[in-house]
C-alpha cells in the first residue's frame, strides 16, 4: 500500500529537513522525499492515498520517554490500550512506559507481558523500561542483562528513588555493558519526607508540608558523580530546579555521559499555582518557582535539557478528590503536552520550532538507541502532522481513562491533527481511527 503526503512543511532535525516537500510512503517504509517535480511518473498512481498537509507541519513521530501507563496492576486508572490511544491524541507514536506497575517491570516476564499486550491492543509503539531494583525495593539489582534481551531500552526504578549509593554505582555499570541508559529519580527521601509541594514561602503560607529543591539536587549531583567513577549511561529523569540544570551543563562540559529531561507542567505551572489547593497541581518533584522555570527554559534553549517528557501519571478522580496532603502526586500529560511546548515555549520563541521537535524526536531516540525519530528512507512511517494555528480550549474529554489535568480550560495552540505508526493512520481530525 503507497501513501503520500503533500503540501505539508517537513521538519526533520536529524537529517536537518526544514522545507515544504512531500513525503511517499510505501509498506510502511519512508519511502522517497522530494518536491512534487521530483517524483516520477509511476511512483505515484490513481491508488496511492493523498493525505493532504497544507498548511501543516510534518515531523518524525513523536517519541514520549517518560509515562506511566499502570498495566498490570491498575486497569482502573489506565491501560496499555487506553494509554497508547492517548499517545496517537497527542501526535505521539512512540512511548516508553515507566516499571512501577503491580507487579514491578522487574523479570523477561514481565518485560513480555508488556510488549505481547502492547502489540494486540496497543496503536503506538510501546517501549518498556525495566526496574534497576527487584521490586523496587532499592536492594537488589534485578534482571538487567535478561530483560535487556527480552526487549527493555533503559532502566529506572522512577516513582522511587534508589537511595543506596552503591546499587546505582553498581546499575550503571552493569548496564552499560548493554549499552542502556540508568534513568534516575532524583529524590533523597530524608529530605522530601511527607512534604506535599515545593518548601519555601508559598508552603508556609498554605500551610503545606515542603519539599526542598536540595532533595533533588544532592542526588543529581550524587548520580552524577557516579556517572563519571564509571562511565555509565546517566538520564535525569523530570528535573525542576534552576540548580539541577547547572549541575547538568557542568558535567556535560565534563564530557560525562549525562543526558536530562523535564516535563511541560514544570514549564508552566509554578508552586503560586497550589494556592488553589487543585490537587492536580500535586507532582513529584513539585512544581517549583518562577525563577525555577526561568532556568528550565534557558536549559531547554542551550541544550543543557535534551528532551521533555510528559511523565504521564493518571488517577482516578476519587483519588484526587481528598485533602492535598492526602491525594497521589501526578497528572496526565500525552494530550496536552504537545500544545503547551508550542504554545509556551515556540511562540514565545524560548524554542524555535526545530529545537522543540528534536527534544520530541531524535534527541530521546539518541539517548534510547532506538532506530525511530527521524524521516531517514527506509525507516518506519512514523510521523506526526501538526496545525501550529489550531487553537482549542482543554476540555475535561480525555482519550485516557484518567482525567487529572490542571490544564482542563486552558486555551492552547498548535495540536496534532493526523498521527501515523507504521504506514497506518491512527488519528485523524481528533478522532482515533
Amino acid at each position: 500500500m503507497k501513501s503520500i503526503i503533500r503540501n505539508g512543511r517537513v521538519v526533520d532535525p536529524k537529517n536537518k529537513i526544514d522545507k515544504k516537500v512531500d513525503i511517499l510512503i510505501e509498506n510502511g517504509k519512508i519511502a522517497k522525499i522530494g518536491e512534487s517535480s521530483q517524483f516520477r511518473p509511476g511512483e505515484v498512481t490513481r491508488s496511492t492515498i493523498t493525505i493532504d498537509a497544507t498548511g501543516k507541519v510534518v515531523t518524525p513521530g513523536l517519541i514520549d520517554m517518560h509515562t506511566h501507563l499502570r498495566e498490570p496492576g491498575r486497569e482502573d486508572e489506565e491501560t496499555i490500550a487506553s494509554g497508547t490511544r492517548a499517545a496517537a491524541q497527542g501526535g505521539f507514536t512512540s512511548i516508553c512506559c515507566m516499571p512501577n506497575t503491580q507487579p514491578v517491570i522487574d523479570s523477561v516476564s514481565g518485560v513480555k507481558f508488556i510488549l505481547t499486550t502492547a502489540s494486540q491492543e496497543g496503536v503506538v509503539n510501546v517501549y518498556p523500561i525495566g526496574s534497576i531494583t527487584k521490586g523496587q525495593k532499592g536492594e537488589e539489582l534485578a534482571e538487567i542483562g535478561k530483560m535487556r534481551i527480552a526487549g527493555i531500552v533503559g532502566i529506572s526504578d522512577d516513582g522511587k528513588p534508589v537511595m543506596n549509593a552503591q546499587i546505582i554505582r553498581r546499575a550503571l555499570e552493569y548496564a552499560n555493558m548493554f549499552n542502556l541508559p540508568v534513568i534516575s529519580h532524583c529524590e533523597d527521601l530524608n529530605l522530601s519526607l511527607d512534604g506535599v509541594m515545593n518548601e519555601g514561602f508559598t508552603s508556609t503560607i498554605l500551610g503545606l508540608k515542603g519539599i526542598p529543591r536540595q532533595a533533588e539536587e544532592i542526588m543529581v549531583a550524587r548520580d552524577i558523580a557516579l556517572a563519571e567513577l564509571t562511565g555509565g549511561k546517566l538520564h535525569l529523569a523530570h528535573i525542576t530546579t534552576r540548580r539541577s540544570v547547572e549541575l547538568v551543563g557542568q558535567a556535560k562540559k565534563k564530557r560525562i555521559s549525562v543526558t536530562c529531561e523535564t516535563a511541560p507542567h514544570y514549564l508552566s505551572l509554578s508552586e503560586e499555582d497550589v494556592r488553589g489547593y487543585n490537587t492536580n497541581t500535586k507532582t513529584n518533584p513539585p512544581l517549583r518557582t518562577k525563577d525555577d522555570i526561568k532556568a528550565l527554559c534557558e536549559g531547554l534553549a542551550d541544550g543543557t535539557i535534551d528532551c521533555i517528557a510528559s511523565d504521564h501519571a493518571p488517577h482516578l478522580d476519587v483519588e484526587k478528590d481528598l485533602e492535598y496532603n492526602m491525594a497521589p502526586f501526578g497528572i496526565i500529560g500525552l494530550e496536552t503536552m504537545l500544545p503547551l511546548i508550542i504554545t509556551n515555549l515556540v511562540r514565545k520563541k524560548i524554542l524555535s520550532l526545530n529545537e522543540a521537535i528534536a527534544k520530541l524526536t531524535v534527541n530521546p531516540a539518541n539517548i534510547l538507541g532506538l532506530e525511530k525519530g527521524s524521516l531517514s528512507i527506509g525507516s518506519d512511517a512514523d510521523l506526526t502532522i501538526i496545525d501550529l494555528n489550531l487553537e482549542k480550549k482543554v476540555g475535561n474529554e480525555f482519550t485516557s481513562q484518567s482525567k487529572n489535568s490542571p490544564f482542563i480550560g486552558w486555551e492552547l495552540q498548535g495540536f496534532p491533527v493526523v498521527t501515523i505508526v507504521g504506514g497506518k493512520v491512527v488519528m485523524k481530525d481528533g478522532k482515533l481511527m
